[in-house]
Order: C-alpha cells, then structure tokens, then sequence
C-alpha cells in the first residue's frame, strides 16, 4: 500500500523503527498477556500506529479499512471454499480413504514426509494460503489416525507450501523480482527447486517433527463443524479425492500456462483468453471445486440437497473468526506500509556497503519485518536491487541467485503483521506464543537455510 495523497512522512527511520517495535510489543502484551481478542487487539493497535507515525487523521480509516478489505478479499474467498471442500472430504469419509492410502503405501513414520512431498507438488502452482486449506483434511485426519499432534504432520505441510510460494515461479514474488533484475526465468525455475527441496527439509520437516514432539497439540475442529461426526461406511475411493484435489491445481496450472503464452507471444488476449484466465483464477477454481465435489460425495453418493447445504454452511461458521483475525493482521500490516517505515528502513540500507547477494537478503528480511508481506518486500527490494545490478555484469546464475537471496529473505520471521502468521496459528489451533515459538522460528529458518544455499550457487557455479 502507498502512502495517502498528498502526505510525506517527515519522521526519520529511527522514530518509525521504535514505532513499529513498540507496536509489536503492545500487541503482543494485549494478546498474550491480557487475554484481549486478537482481532479487537489489531484494530486497536493499528488504529493507534496509524495516529503515532502520523498518517493524516482524515485519512487512517481509509489505510485501515483498504487493508482489511484487500487481505478479506484475497483470504476470505480462498478460506470459505477451502474450508467447505475440506467438510467434504472429510464428512465422506474421503479424507480417511487418501489417509489409508498414504499410510499404507508409505508406512507410518514416512507419512509426514509424504504429506510434505504432497504437499511441494500442490505448492507449484497454487498459492500458499489455498493449498493449506486444500491439504488439512489430510493434515487432520493424519494426525488423528496416527497421534502425536498436529504440529508433526502440519509443519511440514505448511512449509512445504511456503517454501514453493516464496521461491519458485509461477508465484508473483519471485516472477516480479526476476522481471525487475532481468534474469532469466527458467534459470530461477531451475534453481529454486533445487533449493527448494533440500530448504524443506532441513526446515520445515525435520524441524517440524522436532517440536512437535515437544508441544503436542490436538486436532482442532475448525473443518468439522465441531465435534467428529461418524464417517460413510463406504467412503470414496482415494483416486477420487485425489483427481478432487488436483481439480483446482489443473485450472490454476492452465491460469500460469496461458499467461506464460502470452507472455511469449504464442497467444493474443482475445475474449476466450480473458474467460479462461478467469476460471483458472484460483478463487474460481476453488468454487468450480466445490460444485463438483458437492456432487461427487455428495448427490451421487445419496446425500440430500438439504443435507449439503447443512454440510457447506456448517463449514464457514469456525473459519468465520479466522478470516476476521487475518484480515485485521492485514490491516495493521497495511498501516505499516503506508506509514513509510518500509521506505525509510530500505532507505537507510541502501548505502551499507555490504556485498551484493548479502545486502539482496537483509533489504529483503528488514522489509519483511517492517511490513509482514512476503511479496511486497520481495517486490520492494528487487526494486531497490536494481540499479546495483543493472550494468554490473552478472552472469545468468548470479542474477538467478540474487533473486533467490531477495526471495529468502522475505519470508524472514513471520510474526503478527502478516497475515499467514494468523492463518496458520488459527488453522492449526496455535495461541500466539506457541506460533512464534513454531511458525516464526520455521519461516525463519527456511530463510537462512534458503539464503546459504542462494550463497553457494552465487559463489560457486
């Protein structure tokens, strides 16, 4: 988000700097501390951050509102869709059958490292926060069948979709910064899933068995509607679940496709390009999905009409205060950046003296802090990037690795301004202190390990 019309920060990066962390501090005392309701507390402090880094008083409901509405706008569809084709899996008893399977074919110790393998592919095309919803009736059902916590199958999961979102095109983070640096896209491709794999799991999997054994949480009820309910005696078969879940993945996929086709002049933007585009949009191809799903476990296994749209509705009721809660993380995220603190901290950076890749990585990380958004800070930094890359006579490798050192480093230590904090500490039935110890400290690690090898590449080839 820009800042107001008409307005020009004048406090430096210092004063902004102890306003973003004084934020965070109060936020984290109401939360933690004074049991306050996440989402009363992040309006509260985003309404006062907005007031204390000056941002014109006629103008702080305006910030506020646009970045709660943009964050419900880009979550909340994805939530309610996935959270209603996850009710149906589950309630068919399909979820069981995909978990049977899994287990089955690769035993039960294996099975959060093939949930984790699942859910990378899933990753490619298909957006953080959509694939994680797709995936927790797996997630869940896992973990109740096998014990141990949520956090030993989920962890793994939700990394292994950060890890793609945030390193490998087709995602817009890494597509934008490779456009801004001139590198080449199939050389980032390339490299990414190479440090895409090895960066999971030494993060996200084996981190994640590691505390999961230490902080064992139960299986929440946010996509059953409450408490278990008893499953079909003949549930689908996995094949079934499985062509239901890649559904969405297929139109999206064919979303990216088109638009690289474009992109190489193979295809003009002609009506049928613009309606295609629109079905592959991952929203729509959520709601494509679960049409047929209500179809597939639903009327054609000799469920009512009425009893699916009990099923649908009891779906969206538990998700309704963790759409909320995200979209007010994306409202105080959103009054970070039009405060400026974004601007003036990469301001101060730019001059540091630092090699290239290292100063790609901290510009990347301190934006991220700043402001909570992985793309924003991806974006922002490459931007800043770019005139001390231009010209510099990088090979096709170091300006592939300069962009996945921007990469890693925007999705440095995921706390309470960005969004994904929330949906994964909600999804996952984590207070704010258990998803700082968990999530912030995975996220953060994923950057570094995701940083040294971006390092070796760069050094090496």
């Amino acid at each position: 988000m820009n800042t107001p019309d008409g307005w020009t920060q004048t406090l430096g990066a210092g004063p902004l700097l102890g306003i973003a962390a004084g934020a965070v501090a109060v936020l984290l005392f109401l939360i933690i501390q004074l049991r306050v309701h996440a989402f009363l507390a992040l309006v509260a402090v985003s309404l006062g951050t907005a007031f204390a880094t000056g941002i014109p008083a006629g103008d702080v409901v305006d910030t506020l509102t646009e970045g709660f509405s943009s964050t419900v706008g880009s979550v909340g569809l994805l939530v309610g869709f996935g959270a209603m084709l996850g009710r149906l899996v589950e309630v068919s008893g399909g979820a069981q059958a995909l978990t049977d399977a899994l287990v089955g074919k690769f035993g039960e110790r294996r099975a959060p490292l093939a949930l984790g393998i699942v859910s990378l592919i899933f990753g490619f095309p298909i957006f953080f926060d959509a694939g994680l919803v797709v995936m927790l009736p797996i997630v869940f059902t896992l973990a109740r069948r096998l014990g141990g916590g949520v956090l030993r199958y989920g962890l793994p999961a939700a990394g292994a979709f950060s890890v793609m979102h945030v390193f490998a095109p087709p995602h817009p983070g890494p597509v934008a910064a490779t456009e801004l640096l001139g590198a080449d896209i199939g050389v980032v491709l390339v490299l990414a899933i190479i440090i895409a794999i090895p960066t999971w799991y030494l993060t996200s999997y084996l981190f994640g068995l590691w505390i999961g054994k230490r902080i064992v949480l139960p299986v929440p009820d946010i996509l059953t509607g409450g408490k278990q309910i008893e499953h079909d005696e003949n549930p689908p078969r996995p094949r079934t679940v499985v062509l239901l879940l890649l559904l969405p993945l297929v139109l999206i996929f064919a979303d990216t496709g088109l638009d690289a086709a474009r992109v190489a002049g193979w295809v003009e933007e002609a009506g049928w390009y613009e309606v295609a585009r629109a079905i592959g949009s991952t929203p729509v191809a959520l709601l494509i999905t679960v049409f047929v799903a209500s179809y597939v476990l639903g009327t054609r296994r000799g469920r009512g009409k009425d009893m699916i749209e009990k099923l649908l509705d009891s779906a969206l009721g538990p998700v309704c205060a963790l759409i909320l809660i995200t979209g007010a993380g994306g409202m105080f995220g959103a009054v970070l950046q039009a405060s400026g603190i974004g601007d003036a901290l990469s301001g101060a950076l730019e001059d540091i003296g630092l090699p290239v890749i290292v100063a790609a990585f901290v510009i990347a990380a301190v934006l991220r802090v700043a402001q909570g958004s992985a793309t924003v800070a991806l974006t922002t930094a490459a931007g800043l990037m770019q005139p001390l890359v231009q010209g510099s006579g990088f090979n096709t490798v170091e300006l592939a690795a300069i962009v996945l050192a921007l990469a890693a480093g925007s999705v440095t230590a995921s706390h309470v301004n960005d969004s994904g904090f929330w949906l994964v500490g909600r999804f996952l039935g984590m207070d704010v202190k258990t998803t700082l110890k968990t999530w912030t400290v995975l996220e953060t690690a994923i950057a570094l390990v995701g940083f040294g090898l971006a390092s070796v590449v760069f050094v090496v080839v």
